[in-house]
């Protein structure tokens, strides 16, 4: 019987102490506590607690959390009130602030961020709340940032979720972007217009020079064939001279060759012809010879 007292103790006692033995896993630290005051926290590892003397006053994550919590109601300068909603990124730094630093931490961070959304905010205008979201989320992070460094958090970084003015605000702000988009089509509309006329223009204008190239050129081709011919004509003719000049040609064969060429001249289209005394004699001779010639024959 006593055998079995003492193997039930035994079991006891190793049953405490394997419910004592603690594995603290990555990124995850343990606060403890000795008889009701802080004792020490347990990073990574394994680790074993004193029974009924030590216990785990908080399990804390070191991984970076991330909170979205609801919009709040924030007033603009210019008298909008809008619904502005936040998410904020944090680590914490130092479980033992954050155990005993403030109760329940993330309604204070919470109610810290709604505080300054609604002093950030009042002091912009509308406008100013809807173009300004990093300037908006950089002071509200430096402002948590420093807040809660005494709870052993690190606010890494704020961003404004959704901006939700009134449904009034939203409407006006649907037309004037209708608006704007309209005024901006018009406008591409006209440069379009314009710049298709210009092309039309550049096009005639290219046209019409091209015509003026191309008639230039023709008058140039023209001239160039009427000078080679003149040209031409001038070789040929003095060609002739030269050979008639190497020919040593009488007088009477000039005179016939000049009588040829008054013939030509006088070729039914002029009115008054000069004609030199030399050729006269020459047509007298000519014609004489065709008398002798008609009366030879006719003796015959």
């Amino acid at each position: 019987m006593l055998l079995y007292v003492i193997l039930g103790i035994v079991a006891f006692i190793l049953i405490i102490v394997i419910c004592n033995i603690k594995v603290v896993s990555q990124a995850n630290a343990y606060v403890i506590e000795r008889l009701g005051a802080y004792y020490k926290t347990w990073g990574t590892g394994l680790h074993v607690k004193i029974p009924f003397i030590d216990r785990i006053a908080r399990r804390v994550t070191l991984k970076e959390q991330v909170v979205d919590f609801p919009p709040q109601p924030v007033i603009t300068r210019d008298n909008v009130t809008m619904q502005i909603d936040t998410v904020v990124y944090f680590e914490i730094t130092d479980p033992k602030l954050y155990t005993y630093g403030v109760v329940r931490p993330m309604d204070a961070i919470e109610n810290l961020t709604a505080t300054t959304l609604r002093n950030i905010i009042g002091d912009l205008e509308l406008d100013s709340t809807l173009t300004s979201r990093d300037t908006i989320n950089d002071k509200i992070r430096v402002i948590l940032d420093e807040a809660t460094d005494a709870w052993g958090i690190k606010v890494i970084r704020v961003e404004l979720k959704n901006i939700l003015p009134p449904r009034e605000i939203q409407d006006a702000m649907e037309k004037q972007m209708k608006a704007e988009r309209e005024r901006r089509a018009r406008i591409l509309d006209a440069e379009g217009e314009k710049r298709s006329q210009i092309l039309v223009a550049e096009g005639l204008k290219e046209s019409a020079i091209l015509k003026a190239d191309a008639v230039r050129e023709t008058k140039i081709r023209e001239a160039n064939g009427e000078a080679e011919a003149i040209l031409t004509v001038q070789k040929a003719y003095a060609d002739s001279l030269k050979m008639l000049k190497e020919a040593d040609p009488s007088e009477q064969v000039i005179a016939l060759k000049s009588l040829e060429a008054f013939e030509k001249a006088a070729d039914g289209k002029a009115t008054k012809i000069i004609i030199p005394s030399e050729i006269q004699k020459l047509a007298g001779l000519v014609t004489s010879i065709k008398e002798l010639s008609v009366t030879d024959n006719l003796d015959e």
